[in-house]
């Protein structure tokens, strides 16, 4: 694979210089130039400079989606420093965790969110704060994103980051155990950008939207860096609350590509849509990441948008972040496609031998996409990378086609009585029941089987689904063994912040869920 540029900010200067006045971000009701953005990167980075702000030095940025938040993520970059995007739904103890693992001296913001924060520097060695909206009590410690802005000052000469360079750390979102930051490399942004766009073909008349995370991986290589890469515009929208803001924004400003997750895509075929958005909308490709796409949902969808097609793909934080994607000439059902060019994986048995296609094993990686390692977790980092290959923690298998199949994670794998039971074939066809909204399963200790399979359903709203009809419709459809032993009803299933239902919390809180 051969790669055009080192970093990210040598894409922008050729953005500004071969695109100067045409617009690179469209937030609110105004638009930003690619000119805007480089002024307004420089002097930022130039700040930082001034700040005390070092080569390697980690800048975490605690920021809603935002102009504010790239520009801190490529000044921070362009100086040679390393963003850490923390994620805006944490409190101020998860905060410090992070904080205090890069040993950040320096953070970045958002005002917004100064209750969640109120004593990081307590806790922390933080001693300057950089806040992005109105801040009340602004000193030389607690200083104006927009006054920095508003004072243009440019670099006379720096030395960019090297393409072999650490770009961002991104800390996982913790399902077990404290989160880890994965460290990616230009380089494994870089390929990442390449092989998706090899499948999607974008170009500078393409427009992105971007209202997932900024936080998130997903977001930043697929609805940041990669239009950036293409000189292609981004809208922002600052919440995805309310949802009818995106779909209007998405006709209004001539959306072109739109990411989401499943569950933006589960409301949107549920969604009673205006009449002419159809003939206004003009997405050519819907792209879902992030968390499994359950087919009941896909075949909704394809059902209400038939012009432009959903193509599921697959990746992780540790492989910056796709791996797979469906290809437009061909999706199946159930698969999240074949890998994307310049990355291979392997299905493989316990002891990380191939297994013949068709059977089910986890799921490794290998690619220029792979990321470098976990930030000081050299033990985490040598079980999760063995010879290059990406041990990723979930099950699956390949058809002949090369065409992957997520069959779960391999940590919510049910054993019962030695057979294999994947949560997620009982949650399809859960979801394919009257009422149903969402459906998780997971495993509960017990003595006779080893485990049992639990479910826990959320209902659509104003809707009671009946236990017993749902048993009878499971029994139609799955065998006897596979069968949830109990079904509890909740209001709301646990998720971070990308949608993912957060399975630990249902298993820390099985005894609560049952005794309720």
């Amino acid at each position: 694979m051969k790669y055009l540029y080192n970093n990210f900010y040598e894409v922008l200067e050729r953005n500004a210089r071969e695109f100067r006045k045409k617009p690179a971000y469209f937030i609110d009701d105004k638009k930003v130039t690619w000119e805007e953005v480089k002024k307004k990167v420089d002097t930022f980075a130039r700040t930082l400079e001034l700040l005390g702000v070092k080569k390697e030095d980690k800048i975490p940025i605690y920021v809603a989606n935002s102009l504010e938040f790239i520009i801190a993520y490529l000044a921070t970059q362009k100086i040679g420093a390393i963003p850490v995007p923390i994620n805006t739904f944490l409190k101020e103890d998860e905060v410090a965790f992070i904080v205090n693992d890069v040993e950040a001296e320096l953070m970045v913001a958002s005002s917004k969110l100064a209750c969640n924060i109120p004593t990081i520097r307590s806790k922390t060695k933080v001693k300057k704060i950089i806040w992005e909206g109105d801040y009340k009590d602004l000193d030389e410690n607690n200083i104006s994103f927009s006054e920095i802005l508003a004072n243009y000052e440019a670099h006379e000469s720096i030395e960019l980051p090297k393409l072999e360079d650490l770009a961002v750390i991104i800390y996982t979102s913790g399902t077990t155990g404290k989160p880890k930051g994965a460290m990616l490399t230009y380089k494994n942004i870089f390929s990442n950008i390449l092989g998706v766009n090899e499948i999607v073909k974008i170009t500078n008349k393409d427009r992105f939207i971007a209202y997932l995370p900024m936080f998130h991986s997903f977001t930043m290589t697929v609805n940041l860096l990669l239009p950036m890469y293409s000189a292609s515009p981004v809208v922002i929208i600052r919440s995805i609350m309310p949802f009818s803001n995106i779909i209007k924004q998405t006709l209004l400003k001539r959306v072109t590509i739109f990411t989401g997750v499943p569950d933006v895509y589960s409301a949107l075929s549920r969604a009673k849509l205006p009449f002419y958005f159809h003939w206004l909308n003009k997405v050519r490709f819907f792209i879902s990441g992030a968390a499994p796409l359950p087919g009941e949902v896909l075949n909704r969808f394809k059902a209400k948008f038939k012009k432009a097609p959903l193509l599921e793909g697959y990746g992780l934080s540790e492989t910056s972040p796709v791996v797979a994607v469906n290809r437009p000439e061909l999706q199946k059902p159930g698969s999240v496609g074949p890998t994307i060019p310049g990355v291979e994986v392997k299905i493989v048995n316990d002891d990380l031998v191939e297994v013949p296609v068709g059977e089910a094993g986890e799921i490794i990686v290998k690619g220029d996409n792979v990321m470098k390692g976990y930030y000081k977790r050299e033990d985490a980092t040598a079980e999760t990378i063995i010879n290059g290959w990406l041990l990723t923690g979930d099950i699956g298998k390949v058809d002949e086609d090369g065409y992957i199949y997520i069959l779960d994670r391999k940590k919510d794998l049910i054993i019962s009585r030695g057979v294999n039971i994947y949560p997620r074939e009982i949650e399809e066809v859960c979801l394919k029941f009257p009422g149903v909204k969402e459906c998780a399963v997971v495993g509960k200790k017990d003595e006779n089987h080893g485990e049992i399979p639990i479910a826990f359903i959320e209902p659509e709203e104003d809707v009671k689904v009946d236990v017993r009809e749902l048993r009878k419709f499971l029994k139609s459809h799955l065998a006897n063994y596979k069968l949830p032993k109990e079904i509890y009803i909740v209001d709301n299933l646990p998720k971070n912040a990308t949608g993912k239902v957060l399975k630990r919390v249902l298993r820390e809180k099985l005894e609560d869920f049952i005794n309720s």
